[in-house]
């Protein structure tokens, strides 16, 4: 699998993230959300304007997961260099490619660059009610450390688990 870096330039990479999302996130999201949550959700977090803004003014950092030249899924990502930490925003593998090792290879590669980089931690959010995500990121070794609920507009909140990952350092950290 390759994993290619998203040009905040590039609006075919960011249109496709985008056509990602849309499909993933109705599939995925439509057990644990209403459907006027996920759209909202989608418009603000994952237009194609609201990506290409965190790209441009949150340093976020997007990869496209490919395979044989077909994109499965995708990863966000925001590097804290002063927490020596990675925050870990998004990680989406189309259902078509879920159980296959890919978000394996995907943890593998953000745990490479934290080690390069000498961070000592990965971070993310995720649904309290997304259990298999959950499990997913505890097979992984992240360990829930806290519960956190925000206010995200129009009367939706996220109500999630914060969790961590602590990486052992390179002889250099």
């Amino acid at each position: 699998m390759k994993f290619i870096f998203v040009d905040k330039e590039n609006s075919t990479q960011i249109r496709k993230v985008e056509e990602l999302a849309s499909r993933i996130w109705r599939e995925h999201y439509s057990k644990i959300l209403e459907n006027n949550q996920i759209e909202y959700m989608l418009k603000r977090f994952q237009s194609f304007d609201a990506i290409q803004e965190q790209i441009a003014r949150k340093n976020y950092q997007y990869y496209l997961l490919n395979q044989d030249n077909v994109d499965i899924g995708f990863t966000g990502i925001i590097e804290e260099p002063e927490k020596k930490s990675l925050f870990l925003s998004k990680i989406y593998i189309d259902q078509e490619y879920r159980g296959r090792g890919h978000a394996s290879e995907t943890f593998a590669f953000l745990e490479d660059m934290c080690r390069n980089k000498n961070y000592n931690k990965i971070w993310l959010t995720v649904n309290r009610y997304n259990e298999n995500s959950i499990r997913a990121y505890e097979k992984k070794g992240f360990l829930k450390v806290r519960t956190q609920v925000t206010d995200i507009g129009e009367g939706y909140i996220m109500d999630d688990y914060v969790m961590e990952k602590e990486l052992a350092l390179t002889q250099n950290g």
